[in-house]
C-alpha cells in the first residue's frame, strides 16, 4: 500500500489522481481532464463561459454543465435577444435578471472587442502575475482563492463598463476555467499538461517577438 493522496485528490478507479471535484458526478471528469483550467483564447467560448458563471450565481456549477448544451441552443450563441422566449425555455435557467444580463453583455462584448482587438486581449490582460500565486496549490490554499486581486480588478472595470453579474467570485471562477490560472491541485494527474499548455499558449494581444 502506497501513501494516502493528499488532501483534495482523488484517485479514480482508473488509476488517475485527479482534484476531488472532477472525481465525482460524471459529467464532471471529462469537463476536469479535457477543459477546465486550459488556456482559451477564442472568444465565443470565453463569452459562453462568462455567461455561464453569472447564471450559476446561487447554483452548483454542476446545474450549469447538465444544461450548457441547453443554453447553447436557447441563446443561439449568446446572442439571442428574445427574453419572453427564454424565460419559457424549462432547459434553461429561467431567471429574468440573469437572462437580461446575457444579452446587455452581449452587448457589452461587441464594444470590448471594437476597444481591444477582441474579448480575449481584453480578458488576458487580467492575468495574474505567477509570482504573486501559492507556492504550492494544496486543497487549503485553493480554499483560500475565492477571488484575487486580478479578479477584482477585471469585475470592477467590467461593472464600470455596463456588465452585469460579473462579481469578482465569478470573474475568478471563469479565470480557472479559461486558464488564466492554473487551479488543479498539486498532485493532480492534469496539473503538470495544464501548466505546459500554458507556458506554450501565446497570450492573445500580444506582439510575436
Amino acid at each position: 500500500m502506497g501513501d494516502p493522496p493528499p488532501e483534495g485528490i482523488t484517485v479514480g478507479e482508473d488509476g488517475v489522481a485527479r482534484c476531488w471535484w472532477g472525481a465525482g458526478d460524471p459529467l464532471y471528469r471529462p469537463y476536469h481532464d479535457q477543459e477546465w483550467g486550459r488556456p482559451v483564447a477564442d472568444d465565443r467560448r470565453l463569452f459562453e463561459k462568462l455567461s455561464l458563471e453569472g447564471f450559476q450565481a446561487g447554483l452548483s456549477w454542476l446545474t450549469i454543465l447538465r444544461k450548457r448544451e441547453q443554453f447553447r441552443r436557447a441563446f443561439a450563441g449568446f446572442e439571442d435577444r428574445q427574453v419572453e422566449r427564454l424565460l419559457a425555455d424549462p432547459g434553461i435557467v429561467r431567471n429574468r435578471a440573469k437572462i437580461e444580463a446575457t444579452i446587455n453583455n452581449a452587448r457589452r462584448h461587441a464594444e470590448l472587442a471594437d476597444e481591444f482587438g477582441s474579448l480575449a486581449a481584453y480578458v488576458w490582460r487580467f492575468e495574474p502575475d505567477p509570482e504573486a500565486r501559492p507556492p504550492v496549490l494544496d486543497h487549503a490554499a485553493l480554499m483560500r482563492l475565492g477571488h484575487s486581486p486580478e479578479s477584482r480588478a477585471m469585475s470592477k472595470d467590467l461593472r464600470r463598463r455596463g456588465w452585469s453579474f460579473v462579481g469578482p467570485t465569478t470573474v475568478y471562477a471563469f479565470m480557472q476555467a479559461m486558464g488564466l490560472v492554473n487551479d488543479h491541485l498539486e498532485g493532480c494527474a492534469r496539473r503538470p499538461a495544464v501548466e505546459a499548455e500554458r507556458r506554450r499558449f501565446r497570450r492573445p494581444g500580444q506582439t510575436a517577438g
